[in-house]
């Protein structure tokens, strides 16, 4: 019997799933995965605090004070590539305005999510751009089921 293999949105997903798991913020984590025009994996990132940046004790404690320190996964996955070299996209929650914008422009013409953010004008600037924006949310994270 052989299995059906996921969709290159769904595997996409599932890599930004688990990058979402090595975020430190205890309120929100979140994962992005990049790939490219042969879907090959780019790169991956989450959010959390720049790196070799160590917080003071009692720093999450108060998540309205942390969050103006916190770099959203999506700008940390554009730190991986140069604009043009990824096709797609695909966050674990719906970019915020500022990281729609900023994924618009490197050149992104796929992005994916699976939480919606409702604070989000996301869905405005990807029809500006005609920028594809799409929600999954079955993808599998066990390895042998999708959600």
């Amino acid at each position: 019997m052989s299995a059906e293999r996921i969709s290159i949105p769904q595997y996409a997903m599932a890599l930004a799933h688990v990058a979402s798991l090595r975020s430190e913020d205890p309120y929100r984590k979140v994962g992005a995965a990049a790939l490219d025009f042969d879907n090959r994996v780019i790169g991956t990132a989450y959010n959390g605090l720049a790196p070799g940046y160590d917080p003071p004790e009692g720093f999450w404690d108060d998540r309205e004070a942390r969050q103006k320190f916190m770099l959203h996964a999506e700008i940390n996955l554009c730190s991986l590539f140069r604009r043009g070299e990824a096709k797609l996209v695909a966050c674990t929650t719906m970019p915020c305005t500022s990281c729609m914008q900023t994924l618009c422009a490197y050149g992104i013409r796929e992005i994916y999510y699976r939480d919606v953010y409702h604070k989000s004008d996301a869905e405005e600037v990807a029809a500006l751009y005609g920028v594809k924006l799409e929600q999954v949310t079955d993808f599998p994270t066990n390895g042998s089921e999708l959600v």
